[in-house]
């Protein structure tokens, strides 16, 4: 069974197997935030980010928005009592996320290189309360069939890009950047153009 401990984190987030250094998850967060405040047209002042692990977006949330409110939820006891107090954990997983009855809407929220380990029961059990939550954007960071993918391949579920956007289509979210959709209510106040329209392209290594 697979299991997210110290040892799983410290192969893919610390080790020489590492798939993310420091400064590429720095770019991500700094990406997500600048796309979510065009949106809305202010700062960024609370991020949800579900399934986060470790917290690893917490310490450059905190560099680059100080003061920002941050809940991260994760279903590793490991990342939870590690890091729990310090970068503000709660154990959850993606499929529980109804049964929080958290209140109210988050600026950004986040379920960053996860959905792909999740099977689609999860998926959909979580999906429509991730939406429910998001006051502007969303960051769903998806690896598919179509990526050349590398790093931990255990449970990994190689849909199709067309799977998810179908599936995002159906919660109304509507593409509006790399790995980012805007909810719904806020779709009015986009442009045509600012919302990329699909290409089809070769597949790339992710970066």
């Amino acid at each position: 069974m697979k299991r997210y401990d110290r040892a799983y984190f410290d192969r893919w987030y610390r080790g020489r197997h590492r798939v993310n250094s420091d400064a590429e998850v720095r770019r991500k967060v700094a990406m997500a935030i600048a796309v979510a405040e065009y949106f809305q047209r202010r700062p960024v002042r609370s991020v949800l980010d579900v399934a986060c692990g470790e917290g690893a977006w917490r310490p450059h949330l905190d560099a680059l928005r100080p003061g920002i409110r941050y809940l991260g939820l994760d279903p590793s006891e490991y990342a939870v009592a590690k890091y729990g107090g310090s970068r503000n954990l709660r154990q959850s997983s993606f499929g529980e996320l109804s049964s929080l009855r958290l209140r109210g809407t988050f600026d950004l929220v986040v379920c960053s290189d996860a959905m792909h380990y999740m099977d689609e029961e999860e998926i959909r059990a979580g999906l429509p309360e991730l939406v429910r939550l998001a006051g502007c954007t969303l960051y769903l960071e998806i690896l598919t069939r179509e990526d050349a993918i590398v790093g931990d391949l255990q449970d990994l579920h190689q849909r199709t890009a067309r799977w998810y956007r179908a599936l995002f289509e159906e919660h109304d979210l509507t593409h509006v950047g790399p790995y980012t959709w805007i909810v719904p209510q806020r779709l009015d106040e986009t442009a045509e153009l600012e919302r990329p329209a699909l290409s089809k392209r070769r597949p790339v290594r992710p970066r």
